[in-house]
C-alpha cells in the first residue's frame, strides 16, 4: 500500500491559512451589531370627518358708502345662499349637504360640512352667480377651506393683518 490509498483520519482539522491566504480585516467590521431604533410613538393621522370653510359676503358696491356698505349676514342669510349656490350647481342632490354654521360675525361665516362634501360646495360657492337684493348683487366668497379648522384660523388672522 502506497500513502495515497490511506484514509486519512477523521478527527485532522483543515491546513491553517498561509499569510497569502489570510482574509484581510475589513474596514467595515459586520460583526458588531448595530442596535435597531426603537419606535417610541407611533401616531396616524386619518382623514377627518369634517372640513371647513371661511366664507366673506361680497356686494357689487363694497368701496363705496352706499346702502350695503353696513350690510352684515346672519345665519339665515347663510344657510339661504349656501343653498341657493348648492342648488344651481347640484340641483336637489346638493340641498343634502349638511351645513352647521360654526359663527357669523359682520360680513364673514364659519362653516363646518363632511368631509367629502367639501368640493362640492366650495365649487359651488365658487360657482355661484349671487343674488340681487335692493339693487345691490351680494355673493359669497370662499377666503379658505380645508380639513384642520386650526390651520384655517391662522390663515384668517393673517388676512386680518395684512388687509388692515
Amino acid at each position: 500500500m502506497t500513502d495515497m490509498d490511506v484514509d486519512p483520519p477523521e478527527n485532522t482539522q483543515p491546513p491553517e491559512p498561509t499569510p497569502a491566504t489570510q482574509p484581510t480585516e475589513s474596514l467595515f467590521p459586520t460583526d458588531k451589531k448595530v442596535p435597531k431604533p426603537r419606535e417610541l410613538n407611533s401616531v396616524t393621522i386619518r382623514s377627518p370627518p369634517f372640513a371647513y370653510a371661511h366664507l366673506r359676503l361680497v356686494t357689487d358696491d363694497v368701496l363705496t358708502s352706499g346702502p350695503s356698505a353696513s350690510l352684515t349676514l346672519d345665519a339665515l342669510q347663510v344657510r339661504s345662499y349656501c343653498t341657493s349656490a348648492l342648488r344651481q350647481f347640484l340641483g336637489d342632490t346638493g340641498t343634502a349637504i349638511s351645513i352647521d354654521i360654526l359663527s357669523v360675525s359682520g360680513r364673514e361665516c364659519w362653516l363646518r360640512v363632511p368631509q367629502p362634501d367639501l368640493g362640492a360646495l366650495a365649487a359651488a360657492i365658487t360657482a355661484y352667480a349671487g343674488q340681487r337684493s335692493d339693487n345691490t348683487m351680494m355673493l359669497l366668497q370662499l377666503l379658505a377651506c380645508g380639513d384642520y379648522l386650526g390651520s384655517l384660523l391662522g390663515k384668517a388672522e393673517q388676512h386680518q393683518l395684512f388687509d388692515s
